[in-house]
């Protein structure tokens, strides 16, 4: 009996299971944005194709820290605006962003995709990243990522999110565009440019069934009568 014991917790509780019990993993697809001297204002200009993946642990039901790989196309033409100054510029660019980025994550009521169906919440997260722009020169540069979004848990082990992510950038040269500012006047904050991630996520966890092993628990209630 004793061996019998030994074997079955062995079987159902390997090292990693507590890990995977508790990790999220994920994918992204969407549309990418961004924001900068050519456009300046305009959130959801020209979208383009965006996807990506993520693993996010989750160390209580409204904290979690996430890892993630995002990737998107972007693109801007001043004739899309209608002010003069842009439309006798006349320039355009296209470009293209991947991002490794960790996040904390806080939910704004306690989920979990082991828990009930439907069981929902919004959340936000920021932290901190690395992305390489890639359009008229390839840069890599530190980024700043937040994001806002709902998730639900919409079968057994299956989430569905939907996010809006804003990363800020301390890079200006994304569309090939400079600001002409003095050395002496240029802060760290100046109008550097922006990027979105808008899109839908679907998130799984894995071998749940160990979370309760029947057989270890018949062998326990034997053990304790």
């Amino acid at each position: 009996m004793n061996r019998l014991f030994w074997v079955l917790l062995i079987l159902c509780l390997p090292s990693p299971t507590v890990a995977q019990r508790n990790a999220d993993y994920g994918v992204y697809g969407g549309v990418s944005t961004y924001l900068g001297d050519i456009n300046p204002d305009r959130l959801l200009y020209s979208p383009l194709p965006s996807a990506g993946i993520f693993y996010r642990y989750n160390f209580h039901p409204r904290q979690a820290v996430r890892l993630s790989l995002y990737h998107g196309l972007f693109s801007g033409s001043d004739n899309d605006f209608d002010n003069l100054y842009q439309q006798n510029r006349g320039l355009s660019f296209n470009g293209q962003i991947s991002e490794l980025a960790l996040q904390y994550e806080f939910n704004f009521f306690p989920y979990s995709t082991e828990g009930r169906i439907w069981d929902f919440t919004p959340y936000f997260s920021a932290g901190a990243g690395i992305a390489m722009f890639n359009s008229q020169i390839t840069s890599f540069q530190p980024v700043v990522p937040f994001t806002v979004g709902f998730k639900a848990n919409i079968y057994k082990n299956l989430g569905l999110e939907t996010e809006y992510g804003f990363r800020k950038t301390f890079y200006d040269n994304f569309d090939g565009l400079k600001d002409n500012v003095s050395p002496s006047d240029y802060a760290v904050l100046h109008n550097n440019d922006w990027y979105f991630f808008s899109g839908i996520a679907l998130t799984w966890k894995l071998y749940d069934r160990h979370t309760n092993c029947a057989a270890y628990n018949d062998v326990v209630q034997n053990r304790r009568r």
